[in-house]
């Protein structure tokens, strides 16, 4: 499919990935619809895409209840489960009736679960551990019933940093402007992660890639420790380390209900970052620069 004269609906729109995304796609001649919050209200099962779906060539349907740290939700499994299986169950349905030749889901490499020993692959079975990652993992299935009659992409991406980033990256900013001192130097892990507007450029290239599952990242794949130095240069503040054994760290996690939250920081979780065709367009370096220029910014005013 190429781009010139063809028109893709973008749900999610105004969120994290999708402010990159719609600017690239303009740039690559896409004729972009955008959907976000106003258009569409609460996703669920109940949503009419419909109207959205009119004289649209292509789906990117980036529209999700997110991960979050602090779930305040009465019951997480169900929001979940509302908001990202359900609501793309619909859209997919919709879609395919409406004619729709490609449709691409932002899926997450959360599926997977959260750690792995070797770099994963759309080949590795998925197993995911929360709700979050078991809603996008019934989302991709739901869409997949629809591939007969439209070319289906899934990205999985891992964590996403950049301008706009919240949950666990912005609080890895803040820790390092304010010189808080990290318990990290010893970590000897290995985690992916893809700058966002990495990941726009990914999605576009997706929308010409064979159908399939891909996991993009930056291809530069950090320790945590690591990463807090890269951070710490970006930002022009030294990075603050000592070490401490992850066996006490896990411990420690673990006397306080942590355990989650530290073996995001100590695991080792990466991605092959195989896409066809495509290569990522910014360095990690560029994407903490930006990462860091706006974090100054939105501080100052």
């Amino acid at each position: 499919m190429t781009a010139q004269g063809r028109r893709v609906l973008v749900t999610g729109a105004g969120g994290f990935v999708g402010r990159a995304l719609c600017p690239a796609l303009r740039r690559a001649s896409w004729s972009v619809v955008p959907a976000g919050r106003d258009e569409t209200g609460d996703i669920g099962p109940e949503t009419d895409w419909r109207p959205l779906l009119e004289g649209v060539d292509a789906v990117v349907h980036l529209a999700a209840r997110v991960h979050v740290i602090r779930d305040e939700a009465r019951n997480p499994s169900a929001a979940f489960d509302r908001a990202n299986h359900q609501a793309t169950a619909r859209l997919a349905g919709q879609a395919a009736e409406a004619g729709i030749r490609r449709f691409l889901y932002l899926s997450s490499v959360k599926v997977h679960g959260d750690h792995s020993d070797r770099p994963l692959s759309a080949a590795d079975a998925p197993a995911p551990t929360d709700p979050y990652g078991r809603s996008k993992l019934a989302a991709e299935q739901a869409l997949a019933r629809h591939s007969g009659r439209m070319a289906t992409v899934v990205l999985r991406p891992p964590l996403v940093y950049g301008p706009g980033v919240k949950g666990n990256f912005l609080s890895l900013l803040r820790a390092v402007d304010r010189g808080l001192p990290l318990p990290l130097a010893a970590i000897d892990n290995r985690r992916s992660l893809i700058q966002v507007e990495n990941l726009a450029d990914a999605i576009r290239a997706a929308l010409d890639a064979p159908p399939g599952v891909y996991l993009p990242s930056d291809r530069d794949d950090v320790s945590t420790a690591m990463l807090v130095r890269r951070v710490a240069a970006a930002l022009g503040r030294p990075a603050r380390l000592f070490p401490a054994p992850p066996a006490i760290l896990r411990g420690l996690a673990a006397a306080v209900g942590k355990s989650a939250a530290v073996e995001r920081l100590i695991g080792t979780l990466t991605v092959d970052g195989a896409l066809p065709g495509w290569h990522p367009p910014h360095s990690m370096s560029e994407g903490m620069t930006a990462a860091a220029t706006w974090y100054r910014m939105e501080r100052s005013a």
